[in-house]
């Protein structure tokens, strides 16, 4: 089967491998749409702080099934979603049912080779039937889940005053799901061409430009109160530090991106904030089917997936979605 594999940061290979035979308890999946998310970008730039090379990138997947174990809930051609974070089911976090933050978490595409192939086989907790999605949308499912977990972590609800910085994917999802919660949302990002998209497409409430006068600007939309909660989706060290001076007095800030690096913050103004430090990480399967059932009543807009290219184009074609200029939300990567 057609795999691409990351040798090196900057470099990928097409590579020929055998196909997986199922083992018990696992479902023989046809890989059939893979998200490219940040992460995917950061492990070719050789900025993602979890992970070894060689790897086989790709963690957003839908696929149909190919063959699933006697009895199973799932049968072959059914449409899937999978999620990416396998976990242990022992650890103390998995107890207690956080299964996205396991102790022996396995993330597929960065712990573990993930579904950049033409097929993977996985233990069938992990893959969920995409009832009523297409394929397109049953690979949206786990970065939008990102999303909903984040908002879930803050508690976020009606009336609430919510900041978003960074308006890629991620920073779309939770835009997405603090709106469905009844929040007011301000997205902050140094990209013109994002922020448009987010006025066309996520009905936000209003959008900042990254710049001179924008702490003003921000200020302003909240008569200098700032906010209940900010979301850090920029994948920026100084964009998080920043972050902690928008977050209103008894606020939250959830940071929903990881980065390689320590972050500093002045600890008197968050004592004076008394602000909630989160961090949110991954999603669990009540995410999943939050995000399915929103997808289902129309709630996410088909317009996230701006690009695409076919499985075998991505040695050649992969870092040009990288490129300001290209202006990619999401790009799905096709496999025949």
């Amino acid at each position: 089967m057609l795999t691409i594999i990351c040798d090196a940061p900057g470099k990928l290979s097409a590579i020929e491998r055998e196909k997986p035979v199922r083992g018990e308890g696992e479902v023989l999946l046809r890989l059939r749409r893979i998200g490219v998310c940040g992460t995917d970008l950061h492990i070719f730039a050789g900025k993602q702080p979890y992970l070894s090379y060689p790897r086989v990138m790709g963690h957003e997947l839908a696929a149909t099934v190919e063959e699933a174990p006697i009895g199973s809930r799932l049968a072959p051609g059914d449409v899937v979603s999978v999620i990416p974070y396998i976990s242990c089911g022992q650890c103390s976090a998995c107890r207690k049912g956080k299964t996205n933050c396991c102790r022996n978490l396995g993330v597929l595409g960065v712990h573990r080779d993930g579904g950049m192939a033409e097929f993977i086989c996985l233990p069938e907790p992990f893959v969920l039937k995409a009832e009523g999605l297409s394929l397109d949308q049953a690979a949206m499912v786990e970065f939008l889940a990102i999303g909903a977990h984040a908002v879930a972590r803050a508690g976020t609800g009606p009336g609430d005053s919510v900041l978003i910085a960074g308006a890629g994917p991620i920073g779309a999802a939770v835009a997405l799901f603090a709106r469905s919660a009844g929040a007011k949302v301000t997205l902050i990002d140094g990209r013109e061409d994002r922020l448009a998209f987010a006025r066309a497409h996520l009905g936000v409430a209003a959008t900042v430009l990254l710049g001179p006068g924008d702490a003003e600007e921000l200020a302003r939309l909240t008569d200098g109160d700032f906010f209940d909660a900010v979301f850090d989706a920029t994948g920026s060290p100084k964009a998080i530090e920043r972050g902690f001076g928008f977050v209103g007095h008894g606020g939250t800030y959830v940071l929903v991106s990881i980065v390689a690096s320590d972050i500093t913050f002045s600890d008197p103004e968050f004592h004076k904030r008394e602000t909630s430090l989160l961090g949110s990480r991954n999603a669990t399967v009540a995410d999943f089917e939050r995000v399915m059932a929103a997808i289902r009543a129309g709630e996410v807009p088909d317009a996230l997936i701006t690009h695409r290219l076919r499985l075998s184009e991505v040695p050649e074609k992969f870092a040009t979605l990288a490129e300001p200029s290209a202006g990619v939300v999401k790009a799905l990567i096709e496999v025949a």
